[in-house]
C-alpha cells in the first residue's frame, strides 16, 4: 500500500466519543503529518463530542463550527465567519461508538498492510487505509467544500474515481456495491434514472431493499463520504446559532442549550431526499435516530424542522461505484479475525521474531516481540504483545496486548481455538491497571444470554454455568432486563480488595485453568463494555509504540548481523520522529562493537550511526552530508580503529558523540565523521584481499637494470560499480570489461631498477604528452614516506607501493637508509607515466598501481601471478585511502575481454574468467570501438561516497540497480561469447541508464547532448568509468566510423573541447619490456 496525499487538505477534523481521546488521537494525527501522509500546510484537529450519543449529524455540524473557528481565527477575525470556506477543503473524520476488538477503536486498529514508498516507517490503521483512499481516489479534483467520512469502515477502491465536479453545487454521497441480504441490517440510497437520492432505506423490508436494486444486481449501499459544497458547508454552518440544533455543539452546550441527538444521514441527509415530504421527514419515526415520539419529541421535531427550512432544496446526488468493496468492522471477533488474516500478504507486520520457522503460512503477527518458540497456528492473530515461548497460539485465536509478564501464565493457559484473548490498560479512579479479557471468537457480544445466539467462550451459557457453577445474577443486575448481553456480563476480575490487581491468572479460571470460583467472586470485576469506556487510550498508544519502537530496534540488529537488505532509512526517521534515537545508537554502538570477526557488519552500523544523526540534524539542515572527517577531536577514535581496537573505538565515538547534538551543523560533522569511522573499517575488511596475494623469491636482477612493464587501459562495458566495496563482498559483484590501446599504444607504464645510493626515487608523469605533468620526489628518511596514505600528497602513490611491497616499513626502528642497505643493497628508482587526461575514466590509478607494484616486485627479486597483482592493487588502495573497487586493474592487468566476480563474503576475493570470442566478432569488435574524450573531468570521489551511503541505507532503488547491474553484466558476457554485437551494445546502454541510477549527477549537459547526436551511429555507449566526465565510448553500427562521429560531433553545439581517438584491443594485458641496463646513481 502507497500512503498518499495527493488531495491537499485545509484542515482534517477527527472526532471522537471520550474526552480523554483527544491528547492521544491528536499526536497521532501529527505523528501523521510528520511521516508525510498528512500534508504539513493541513490544520489538525481533534475534537471531542459535547455529549454522549450526540449522532453522526451532532458531531459533523460541532467539527464543522470548530473548524470554521480555527480558520477563522487564522484569518485574523474575531468571530466565527464563512468566508474562511471559500478556499477550504476540509475533512471530518468520525470514530464512532467503542471497538471490543480495538481499545484505541476502529480508527486505529492496525493493519496487517506494509506501507510502500513510505520514507517514515509506521502503521497502516484503518483510518490510514481510508485516508489514502479518500486522498488519491475519491477527493480528488473536488471544489472546496467539506468532506465527512465514518471510520468505522475499510473502503477498497481499486482505481481512482474519475467524478466530474465542473459547476458542482449541492451534496453528494458516494455508495459501493452490497448484497440484499447485507443491507438488512445497514441503510442503501434509493435513486432516480439521474443519480439523484429519493429515500434513505436503512434496516427496511427485503422488498424495500429490492426496490433500490440496482443493473448490476447490487444495492447502493450507505457507506461512503459524503461531500457538502461550499454553499451547503454554509449554511450548515448557521445552524450552530439556531436552536435547538446548537444543542449539537460545545457553544450551545456552554451556554446552557439543551443536549440532542442528530443523525448525519436519516435527518440531515433525508431532508434532501426528492421523494421525502416535510410532514413526514418532521413526524416520522425511523430506526437508527431520535424519535420524535420519545422524551425529547418536541425537540426533535424542532430540529427537523429548522433543518427543513435551511436545506431543503439542495440537491443530493449519488456516485456508485461498482467495483469499490465497502467492510464494516463490525461486532464480531471472527469476522476481524478473519479480516486480519486475509489482509497483506506477510505473516509478520512490524514485528521481531526470533524463531521464524514457528510462525504458519496464513497467520498473522503484528507490531508484536516474540522470543523463543511461540508457534501461531494458521488463521491465528497475535498484534501488540511481548511473549516468551514455549506457547502455542491456536488456529482462528487473537493475542492482543499482552506483556511480558503474561507469558509464564499464558504457557499454563488452556487455550483452544477461536479463543480471542486481550489485555486492556485502564484507569479505574487513581488506580492504573491491565484487565484482561476472553471471548468466544463466535461469541455474539449484543445478544440477551436467553437467546439461541447468546454464548461465551464459544459455548451456551448453560454450558458455562454449569461448568463453573457461576449464576446469572452474579453477571448481570437483576434489573438488567435487556441488557443481559456478554457485552454487559461482569466477568472479568480486576482487583482483588485483600491481593491487589489480578493478572491473566483472573481469565485462565474462565477458560477452565487454574483458580476457584470463590477467588472469581471475592474479586472486583468488569463486564466488556465498562473494560471499553475505562480503556486509558493514551496508554494503550503508548504501549503500542513502546513495542513498534522495541520490535524496529530488534529487527535493525538482525538486518545488521544477517547482511540482509533491509532498507534501515525508514525505522531510523521513526525512531528519530519519535524521540528513541538514544535507545537506537545503543543498539548500533552494540552491533558495531560485536562485529570484530566481520568488519563489514561494524562498518554499516557505523554508517547506520551516521544517518540517525543525519536525521536528527533534520532534511536540508546543518550543510551537506559529504565532507571532511578529520577534526582533531575524532583522532583518538580513529587512531584505536585503525589500531583494530574496536570495542574501545566505538565506545570513545560514542563519547565524542555526545559533545556534537545540540546543534544542526554539528550533527552533519558527526555524522561525517561516523562516515569516516566506517571508511576505516571498510578498508581493514577489504584488506582481507590480502589472504590472496602469493608473492615468491626470484634472482634479483642487477644493480641499475630497469624493470619496465606496461599496461592497457580498460574499458568497463558492464557491471561497474557491482565490485566497489562494500557491495562487492556484501551482495558480490561481476563484471565485464576489456584492455583496450589507445591511438596504438598502451598508455600505462612504470620502469624500477635499484640504484646504489640508499633513498627512494620517485618520478610521475601523467597527462598527454603534449601537455604532460612530471612530478619527482625524493624520500631521504622514513618521515618523507609518513603522508603514504594521504592520496593528495606528492607521490603518495608511488610510496605507498613502496609501503604495500614491503620495500620499506614506516614503523621500523631501523632508518630508511638502513632498510634499503640492509635488504636490497641501494634504493630504489621508480618512473610511472600515463598517456590520458586526469579523470579519465580508463581505470588509470588502479591500473598504474598494478604496473609498479609489478616492476619494484622484479626489481627486488620477487615473483608474482596476475591474480596476487589484482589484490595487490585491491589491498593497496585500501592503504591509500582511495578505496575504489576490483575492475579497474582486472581490466588493464588481465589482456581482452573477461568476466570478473567477486562472491558475498569476506575475504575478498576476485576470480577472472577470459572469455574466448569468436574471432570474426573480435575483429568486428576492433573495427567499431571509438573513444570520444569530452573535455569534462570526472568527479569520482563525492560519487562513491554517496553510492556507498545509499548502499549502506539499502535504499530499495540501490538495491534492485545493484541486482541489474549483475544479470546485466552476466548477460553481457553472454553476448560476447555468443559474438553478438547488438547484444553486446543493448548490455552497454543498459548499464549507462544502471550507471545514471547508481549515482544520479553522472551524466553531464554537454555529455547528455553527444550522446543524443551519436545516437543513430550507436549500437551502445556509455562514459567510462563512474561517469561524471573523461571518456565516452561507443560501439557504433557500422565498421570504421571515426570520421562520421568527429563530423557530426564538430557540427553540434555546445560540446566544448573534444577529441575522437582510436581504440585497439589488447589481448596481452600487461607485460614486461625487454630490460635495459643503465648507468646507475
Amino acid at each position: 500500500m502507497t500512503l498518499g496525499g495527493l488531495f491537499d487538505w485545509t484542515v482534517v477534523v477527527l472526532t471522537c466519543q471520550h474526552k480523554d481521546s483527544v491528547y492521544a488521537f491528536q499526536r497521532e494525527l501529527e505523528i501523521r503529518q510528520q511521516r508525510g501522509v498528512l500534508s504539513p500546510r493541513a490544520l489538525l484537529l481533534t475534537v471531542s463530542d459535547p455529549q454522549e450519543r450526540l449522532g453522526s449529524g451532532g458531531a459533523t455540524l460541532n467539527a464543522l463550527l470548530v473548524a470554521a473557528e480555527h480558520l477563522s481565527a487564522r484569518a485574523g477575525y474575531t468571530v466565527v465567519t464563512a468566508d474562511v470556506l471559500d478556499d477550504a477543503h476540509i475533512l471530518i473524520l468520525h470514530t464512532g461508538r467503542d471497538f471490543p476488538w480495538d481499545g484505541c477503536s476502529r480508527a486505529f486498529c492496525w493493519m496487517p498492510i506494509a506501507a510502500t514508498e513510505q520514507s517514515v516507517e509506521g502503521p497502516v490503521c484503518c483510518l490510514d487505509m481510508l485516508l489514502d483512499c479518500l486522498s488519491t481516489k475519491v477527493c480528488v479534483g473536488s471544489p472546496p467544500g467539506v468532506w465527512v467520512c465514518s471510520t468505522d469502515m475499510i473502503l477498497t477502491l481499486p482505481t481512482a474515481q474519475k467524478i466530474s465536479w465542473e459547476g458542482f453545487s449541492g451534496v453528494r454521497v458516494m455508495s459501493l456495491p452490497g448484497d440484499v441480504s447485507f443491507a438488512a441490517n445497514h441503510g442503501v440510497y434509493l435513486t432516480d434514472t439521474e443519480g439523484g437520492v429519493r429515500d434513505i432505506i436503512y434496516r427496511g423490508s427485503e422488498e424495500r431493499i429490492r426496490s433500490a436494486v440496482l443493473p448490476d444486481g447490487k444495492v447502493p449501499l450507505v457507506s461512503g463520504p459524503v461531500f457538502f459544497s461550499r454553499s451547503v458547508s454554509e449554511r450548515l454552518l448557521q445552524t450552530h446559532v439556531t436552536p435547538p440544533l446548537d444543542g449539537c455543539t460545545y457553544l450551545g452546550m456552554d451556554s446552557g442549550a439543551p443536549p440532542l441527538q442528530i443523525s448525519l444521514f436519516l435527518d440531515v441527509l433525508m431532508c434532501l431526499c426528492s421523494e421525502m415530504t416535510e410532514s413526514e421527514f418532521v413526524n416520522g419515526k425511523r430506526t437508527g435516530c431520535s424519535s420524535p415520539l420519545g422524551p425529547q419529541g418536541a425537540a426533535v421535531k424542532s430540529a427537523r424542522s429548522v433543518l427543513w427550512k435551511t436545506l431543503r432544496g439542495v440537491p443530493l446526488s449519488l456516485v456508485y461505484i461498482p467495483d469499490g468493496r465497502y467492510d464494516y468492522l463490525t461486532m464480531s471477533g471472527r469476522e476481524h479475525v478473519v479480516r486480519l488474516t486475509d489482509a497483506g500478504t506477510e505473516r509478520q507486520i512490524l514485528s521481531h521474531i526470533q524463531e521464524m520457522q514457528c510462525v504458519s503460512e496464513g497467520s498473522r503477527v503484528i507490531n508484536t516481540v516474540l522470543e523463543g518458540s511461540v508457534r501461531v497456528a494458521a488463521g491465528a492473530v497475535v498484534q501488540h504483545c511481548h511473549l516468551q515461548g514455549p506457547i502455542q497460539v491456536q488456529p482462528g485465536c487473537l493475542l492482543s496486548g499482552l506483556d511480558l509478564n503474561s507469558s509464564t501464565y499464558l504457557q499454563r493457559m488452556p487455550l483452544t481455538s477461536d479463543i480471542i484473548l486481550q489485555g486492556h490498560r485502564v484507569q479505574l479512579g487513581e488506580l492504573k491497571l491491565t484487565v484482561f479479557t476472553v471471548l468466544g471468537a463466535y461469541d455474539s457480544l449484543e445478544a440477551h444470554s436467553d437467546e439461541a445466539a447468546g454464548s461465551f467462550l464459544n459455548q451456551t451459557w448453560s454450558q458455562f454455568y454449569s461448568r463453573t457453577g457461576i449464576k446469572p445474577e452474579e453477571l448481570w443486575a437483576a434489573d438488567s432486563g435487556l441488557c443481559r448481553s456478554l457485552l454487559d456480563a461482569r466477568l472479568f476480575p480486576v482487583f482483588m480488595p485483600k491481593g491487589g490487581p489480578v493478572g491473566l491468572e483472573g481469565v485462565s479460571f474462565l477458560l477452565g485453568g487454574s483458580g476457584s470460583a470463590e477467588s472469581w467472586r471475592a474479586a472486583w470485576r468488569l463486564s466488556l463494555r465498562e473494560v471499553l469506556s475505562l480503556t486509558e487510550q493514551q496508554e494503550e498508544l503508548h504501549w503500542r509504540e513502546k513495542l513498534f519502537f522495541s520490535a524496529g530496534r530488534r529487527r535493525a540488529e538482525d538486518t545488521l548481523k544477517g547482511h540482509t537488505d533491509h532498507n534501515l532509512l525508514p525505522s531510523i526517521r521513526a525512531a528519530v520522529l519519535g524521540g528513541q534515537q538514544g535507545e537506537l545508537l545503543q543498539t548500533l554502538d552494540s552491533v558495531a562493537s560485536g562485529s570484530s570477526s566481520d568488519l563489514g557488519i561494524a562498518a554499516r552500523s557505523l554508517a547506520c550511526i551516521a544517518d540517525v544523526l543525519g536525521c536528527l540534524a533534520g532534511e536540508g539542515r546543518g550543510g551537506l552530508r559529504s565532507g571532511p572527517a578529520a577534526n582533531p577531536s575524532w583522532a583518538s577514535a580513529f587512531n584505536l580503529l585503525e589500531q583494530g581496537k574496536l570495542v574501545a573505538g566505538v565506545q570513545e565515538l560514542a563519547k565524542q558523540r555526545v559533545l556534537w547534538l545540540n546543534r544542526p551543523d554539528l550533527l552533519v560533522r558527526a555524522a561525517r565523521h561516523y562516515e569516516g569511522a566506517g571508511q576505516i573499517l571498510l578498508r581493514k575488511a577489504v584488506m582481507s584481499a590480502h589472504e590472496f596475494m602469493f608473492i615468491g623469491q626470484s634472482e634479483m636482477p642487477p644493480m641499475g637494470e630497469w624493470q619496465e612493464v606496461e599496461c592497457p587501459a580498460r574499458l568497463d562495458l558492464s557491471g561497474g560499480w557491482s565490485d566497489t566495496p562494500p557491495i562487492a563482498f556484501e551482495h558480490g559483484g561481476v563484471v565485464v570489461n576489456v584492455a583496450v590501446r589507445v591511438d596504438g599504444k598502451r598508455p600505462i607504464g612504470a620502469r624500477v631498477r635499484r640504484i646504489p645510493k640508499p633513498h627512494l626515487v620517485l618520478v610521475s608523469t601523467s597527462g598527454p604528452p603534449d601537455c604532460s605533468v612530471t612530478t619527482e620526489t625524493v624520500c631521504e628518511v622514513l618521515a618523507d614516506l609518513e603522508d603514504y596514505c594521504q592520496p593528495h600528497a606528492p607521490g603518495a602513490l608511488l610510496k605507498a607501493v613502496c609501503v604495500c611491497s614491503d620495500v620499506v616499513c614506516v614503523s621500523s626502528s631501523l632508518s630508511l637508509e638502513q632498510q634499503l642497505l640492509q635488504r636490497w643493497g641501494g634504493g630504489l628508482e621508480v618512473h610511472t607515466w600515463s598517456l590520458l587526461p586526469h579523470g579519465s575514466g580508463l581505470g588509470t590509478s588502479s591500473i598504474l598501481a598494478g604496473a609498479v607494484l609489478a616492476g619494484v616486485y622484479r626489481c627486488t627479486g620477487r615473483s608474482y601471478d596476475t591474480s596476487s597483482l589484482i589484490h595487490a592493487v585491491l589491498y593497496l588502495e585500501q592503504i591509500l585511502t582511495t578505496g575504489g573497487g576490483w575492475q579497474d586493474q582486472v581490466g588493464g592487468l588481465v589482456g581482452g575481454v573477461k568476466v570478473a566476480r567477486s562472491r558475498a563474503t569476506l575475504p575478498l576475493r576476485v576470480d577472472v574468467e577470459q572469455l574466448s570470442l569468436p574471432q570474426d566478432f573480435l575483429s568486428a569488435l576492433q573495427q567499431r570501438l571509438l573513444l570520444i574524450y569530452t573535455g569534462k573531468t570526472r568527479l569520482a570521489r563525492n560519487l562513491l561516497q554517496d553510492v556507498v551511503r545509499n548502499w549502506y541505507s539499502r535504499l530499495p532503488a540501490i538495491v534492485q540497480n545493484a541486482e541489474q547491474l549483475v544479470s546485466n553484466a552476466e548477460d553481457c558476457a553472454r553476448a560476447c561469447t555468443e559474438g553478438s554485437l547488438s547484444g553486446l551494445g543493448a548490455s552497454i546502454d543498459r548499464y549507462w541508464q544502471q550507471k545514471k541510477a547508481m549515482a544520479p549527477g553522472c551524466e553531464p549537459a554537454a555529455v547528455r547532448t553527444m550522446m543524443n547526436a551519436l545516437q543513430p551511429l550507436a549500437l551502445g555507449q556509455s562514459l567510462a568509468g563512474a561517469g561524471g566526465g573523461g571518456f565516452l565510448f561507443i560501439l557504433t553500427r557500422h565498421a570504421q566510423q571515426e570520421e562520421t562521429v568527429r563530423e557530426i560531433l564538430n557540427s553540434t553545439q555546445g560540446l566544448g573541447d573534444f577529441t575522437v581517438h582510436s581504440v585497439e584491443l589488447d589481448m596481452e594485458g600487461i607485460t614486461v619490456l625487454e630490460q635495459s641496463r643503465e648507468h646507475g646513481q
